[in-house]
C-alpha cells in the first residue's frame, strides 16, 4: 500500500484533509456494499487505487483505469476506454470529475461501458481549493451537479454532502497554515501535524453544529449513486 493510498483510505488526524477524506471513505463504503459478488467494477481514473479493498471486500472484481501503463485498463489519450460496450456492472469515479475537461466524453464513456442496469458511484467537489491534477476545472452546487450528470444519460438516485461550509472554511485555513509551517526547519512537519490535530477536531465540532439543510446544500464533497437513464 502506497502512502497516498493509505492517506485516502485511512486518513490520520494529523492529515490536513482528515475530516474530508474520512467522510468520503465512509460514504463510499456504504455505497459499495451494494455491489454483488462477482460484479465487475471499473474505477475510472483510479490513481493509486485507494478504494480497491472496499470493492474486493464485497466479492466484486476491481478493474483500475487510468492514463499510463500502471492500471489494468489504459485510458486512451483522447479519454476513451478500451472496454466493450455494456460489459461493466459498476463504474467508480472518486474526485475525478473536477479535473475532467470534457464532461460529455467522460460521462459518455462511463455510460457506454455500463450494462443497462449498471451503477455509477461518483464523487466530486462542491467547495475546495484549486488543485490541478494536471488540470482543475469546476466546483458544483448540489443542484448543478445533479443537472450535469442527468444531462448526460444518468439518473441521480442518491446524493450525500460531505463536510459542511463552516468546517470547510476551517480546513481551508488549516491547509494554508500547514503549507507554511512545513517550511520551518527541523520542526516544520511536527508543527503542521500538531496544528492539524487541533483544527481537525475544531472542524469536526463545527460540522456537527451545522444544520443539516445547510450542509446538504453546501458540501465540500458530494457523493452520488447514479443509474443509467432509460434510452
Amino acid at each position: 500500500m502506497t502512502a497516498e493510498t493509505a492517506r485516502r483510505s485511512a486518513p490520520r488526524l494529523r492529515d490536513t484533509d482528515w475530516l474530508m477524506l474520512r467522510g468520503l471513505a465512509a460514504a463510499l463504503e456504504v455505497q459499495l456494499k451494494r455491489l454483488t459478488r462477482g460484479a465487475r467494477l471499473l474505477d475510472f481514473g483510479c490513481g493509486s487505487m485507494p478504494y480497491r479493498l472496499l470493492v474486493e471486500q464485497q466479492g466484486a472484481v476491481y478493474v483500475g483505469a487510468d492514463f499510463g501503463a500502471g492500471a489494468a485498463v489504459e485510458i486512451g489519450r483522447d479519454g476513451s476506454l478500451p472496454v466493450p460496450d455494456a460489459s461493466i456492472d459498476a463504474v467508480l469515479s472518486v474526485q475525478v470529475l473536477e479535473h475532467v475537461r470534457d464532461l460529455d466524453l467522460y460521462l459518455g464513456e462511463a455510460g457506454r461501458v455500463l450494462k443497462p442496469d449498471g451503477t455509477l458511484f461518483l464523487s466530486t467537489h462542491g467547495t475546495w481549493l484549486y488543485h490541478p491534477h494536471p488540470e482543475d476545472h469546476r466546483r458544483w452546487t448540489r443542484t448543478g451537479l445533479v443537472a450535469d450528470i442527468e444531462a448526460r444519460g444518468f439518473r441521480v438516485e442518491e446524493i450525500e454532502a460531505i463536510v459542511g461550509p463552516l468546517a470547510t472554511t476551517t480546513l481551508i485555513r488549516l491547509a494554508g497554515y500547514a503549507h507554511f509551517l512545513r517550511r520551518v526547519p527541523v520542526l516544520g512537519r511536527f508543527l503542521a501535524g500538531s496544528l492539524a490535530v487541533l483544527m481537525n477536531l475544531r472542524a469536526l465540532l463545527e460540522d456537527r453544529m451545522t444544520p443539516a439543510q445547510l450542509r446538504r446544500d453546501n458540501g465540500c464533497i458530494y457523493v452520488t449513486r447514479c443509474v443509467k437513464a432509460p434510452a
